[in-house]
């Protein structure tokens, strides 16, 4: 009886044991989870930030491309696109690229972009521009729906016209650069405008 309990006391003692070994062994084992869970994370927050410095990097050698294409003015690159369309394909194909469709804001800027149009695209050439009235007729707004402030309207044709068929303006370098308002549905030329950050 004697050596049964000792026996049974002996075994108690080493299931004891065993369970606080198996215990001690989990939280070690849990620990290096969470160690592993940690580290995990932080290469993961490492890959993140190289894919968008390598995204940047992209944008940035994209926009370089585009400048040595097209010409630099103010802290914008132009690019020509000589082949004609809708202004709402070329304002796709524009945004598509990265930038909008060129928007002078200015007279200088005006007549470089004419200039520009003249050398690249051709002579008497005509864009689009970056400016509609499609929300309310006769309220000219750029791109980003802000009112635009530098006008270059063709006096002699008495543009803009209270037309609702004539919503979007283009840039004509026959009148020296002069803004005449048309149908969206026409097909013209574009420039694409890039800010330079």
């Amino acid at each position: 009886m004697e050596f049964r309990r000792t026996c049974l006391v002996f075994g108690i003692l080493l299931l004891v044991n065993c369970s606080f070994q198996q215990a001690f062994s989990t939280k070690k084992m849990v620990k290096k989870d969470e160690g592993k869970g940690a580290a995990i994370e932080e290469l993961q927050k490492q890959i993140n930030d190289i894919v968008q410095d390598l995204n940047i990097m992209k944008e940035q050698q994209a926009l370089q491309s585009v400048c040595l294409k097209g010409v630099k003015v103010h802290g914008k690159c132009f690019l020509a696109e000589p082949l004609k369309k809708s202004y709402h394909t070329a304002f796709d194909d524009c945004i598509a690229l990265g930038g909008v469709l060129g928007t002078p804001l200015s007279k200088d800027q005006n007549d470089q972009l004419s200039d520009y149009v003249h050398q690249s695209i051709g002579p008497g050439e005509q864009i689009w521009l970056g400016i509609s009235d499609m929300v309310t007729e006769g309220n000219w707004m750029d791109q980003t729906g802000n009112r635009i402030l530098y006008k270059n309207w063709d006096s002699d044709s008495r543009s803009p016209k209270t037309d609702r068929s004539q919503n979007c303006v283009i840039l004509s370098e026959a009148t020296g650069g002069k803004w005449l308002d048309k149908n969206c549905r026409e097909e013209k030329a574009s420039v694409c405008e890039f800010n330079i950050v």
